[in-house]
């Protein structure tokens, strides 16, 4: 379920919600997953990634593998770059760190949620955090940093 919080009464409501609603189409590897925005603001995406036995990385303990959780945090913080746009804009990521406070543990979802914190004329900044039941108990938090596309500098120009 999709909720459009629209924090800017300029925000272009038809951009952000074909972002959310094509975001698996558009990312084969998130549809794969099924990946979901769940929440979309100008500058920030929460997300959700389904559990599913494929993810743990020790079974025998119930751990979900970090690499998936990852994956969630790269894709909430790309889309949460999009989001500050008017219109779409190509960027790739160039850092991505984490910081893991706890283990992920079955049969858990994983949520994530995302802003976009800078954004300047080549680069664009974001910031995260992942959780199972409780925000104010995050399992990681990430920071990380986009190139914004070059085709966008030369349309410019």
């Amino acid at each position: 379920m999709l909720q459009n919080h629209k924090a800017d009464a300029v925000m272009t409501e038809t951009y952000r919600d074909a972002l959310a609603n094509r975001f698996q189409s558009a990312v084969p590897f998130a549809n794969t997953c099924k990946m979901q925005i769940t929440r979309i603001d100008v500058g920030a995406v929460e997300m959700m990634l389904p559990y599913r036995d494929e993810w743990l990385g020790d079974a025998e303990r119930g751990l979900i593998h970090p690499g998936i959780v990852t994956a969630l945090v790269d894709s909430a913080c790309g889309s949460a770059v999009l989001s500050q746009f008017d219109s779409y804009e190509p960027v790739a990521t160039i850092d991505l760190r984490m910081d893991y406070l706890r283990p992920a543990l079955r049969p858990l979802d994983v949520i994530c949620r995302a802003q976009c914190t800078r954004i300047t004329q080549t680069i664009a900044f974001a910031s995260a955090t992942v959780w199972q039941i409780d925000a104010d108990t995050p399992i990681a938090t990430s920071q990380a940093v986009f190139m914004r596309s070059s085709r966008r500098l030369r349309e410019r120009t």
